[in-house]
């Protein structure tokens, strides 16, 4: 598969990319070896080859999904206006 420098340019005017006739003659070849490099791929057999997200080994670092009360029940209400009995104490809102 090729691209002739008409079809350069019908793509460049898809893209909306104003180029230059030097332009459209340089990046033909361009686009040529890039089409031939992917028909060179599509010849190679991966018969049995497991798709990959990535070639290098990954884990997933996860911390314990475990419940906790945090433990830190003084210091968030340290701040706290009017604690009252271990929780913020707000003004009555309905008599």
């Amino acid at each position: 598969m090729s691209v002739s420098i008409d079809q350069v340019r019908h793509i460049a005017g898809l893209a909306r990319i104003a180029m230059s006739d030097e332009e459209l003659a340089r990046l033909e070849p361009e686009l040529n070896n890039i089409l031939s490099w992917i028909e060179q791929l599509s010849e190679v057999d991966t018969d049995g080859v497991e798709p990959l997200a990535t070639v290098i080994d990954q884990k997933m670092r996860l911390r314990e999904d475990a419940v906790t009360d945090g433990d830190c029940r003084d210091d968030v209400l340290a701040n706290a206006p009017k604690p009252e009995h271990g929780f913020f104490g707000v003004p009555k809102v309905i008599e």
